[in-house]
């Protein structure tokens, strides 16, 4: 019954629960909180007196730099530097032609007379060299090696009508009906060499050693239809004097010793056209960095026609003409 003789109405013993013998007996060996001084020589450690200024912090918030588009103005300046720089190109390359005409002059003793050297004849030959050719004084050294391989090419491509006159003639002796396709073989090889070396080799020779733009798309021009013919060719269409593979398979059952002889020609027909498209697409890749464009090609073009003493000549002698029949008019 003591349990209910406690009075519920009077305030409880004030009780402290950090008062506990176990409790203060945990907390007896803990410093106090409010009595540690982070900067005092115990709480330093071995940490050295020197201090860093507040100054050598950087104190700028980190920003983050917003992309900006190229302003009128600075896409106008990167034009102007590329067309300096392009206008710096052609200097350099006009500095080395005249170096080495300066060169040649030296060498003489006086003014540069070229005479020309090819086709290589014989000075007993009543035909004198119609062209000068000189790889290592006209050709720069980045195009040389391009130039000479359109040279081997020509040559191959030379050779490779004169062995289809061979293979035509062969085919001729065993059949009266292939009359056609040899006569054929001697006018192409009569007019594509000669042809091929004017339309689409010098052309590109010049190109290279001028740096002409007119040189560049004419060449391009007149060797798109030359790849093409060297495909035809290749695949030999009867009665139309090739030796290609259609041709020379035809003369298989017949005449064995002769197509094997026509399929010779053929392979080199087929090599011819494989190399033209590989140096084409050299060429081209070559073109692309000299800075030609077809704006260029028709300024050339005009400035040959106006200063063409041909052409003006007839200009001359029609104005005047149209002067005189305007004045008898009157």
């Amino acid at each position: 019954m003591s349990g209910f003789d406690s009075n519920p109405f009077v305030d409880p013993v004030d009780v402290n629960p950090f008062q506990d013998a176990s409790v203060t007996e945990v907390t007896s060996g803990i410093e106090r909180i409010e009595e540690f001084n982070p900067f005092s020589a115990p709480g330093m450690g071995h940490v050295t007196g020197t201090t860093i200024p507040i100054s050598a912090a950087s104190t700028q918030p980190a920003v983050i730099q917003a992309s900006v588009e190229p302003s009128p103005q600075a896409m106008a300046a990167a034009a102007q530097a590329n067309l300096i720089r392009q206008q710096e190109e052609l200097e350099r390359k006009a500095a080395e032609l005249e170096r080495k005409e300066k060169e040649m002059q030296n060498r003489s003793g006086g003014p540069a007379v070229r005479e020309n050297n090819w086709p290589p004849l014989p000075k007993i030959f009543p035909v004198n060299p119609c062209f000068y050719q000189d790889f290592n004084e006209e050709i720069p050294e980045e195009y040389r090696k391009i130039c000479q391989r359109m040279y081997y090419l020509w040559m191959f491509h030379g050779a490779t009508l004169f062995l289809n006159v061979l293979a035509c003639m062969a085919s001729f002796t065993v059949g009266s009906e292939y009359g056609v396709d040899f006569g054929l073989s001697i006018l192409w090889f009569i007019l594509f060499t000669p042809v091929s070396f004017i339309c689409w080799y010098r052309p590109v020779y010049k190109a290279f050693r001028s740096d002409s733009s007119f040189s560049f798309f004419f060449f391009f021009f007149v060797f798109f239809f030359q790849v093409a013919v060297c495909i035809i060719q290749s695949v030999g269409i009867p009665k139309w004097g090739n030796s290609g593979w259609i041709f020379s398979i035809s003369m298989i059952k017949d005449h064995l010793a002769v197509a094997v002889v026509m399929m010779v020609v053929a392979g080199f027909f087929t090599v011819n056209a494989v190399l033209a498209v590989i140096l084409l697409k050299m060429v081209h890749s070559k073109y692309r960095r000299t800075g030609a464009s077809f704006n260029k090609a028709q300024q050339e073009f005009s400035q040959g026609v106006f200063s063409n003493r041909t052409f003006q000549s007839a200009a001359a002698s029609a104005a005047t003409s149209a002067a005189q029949g305007t004045f008898q008019r009157n």
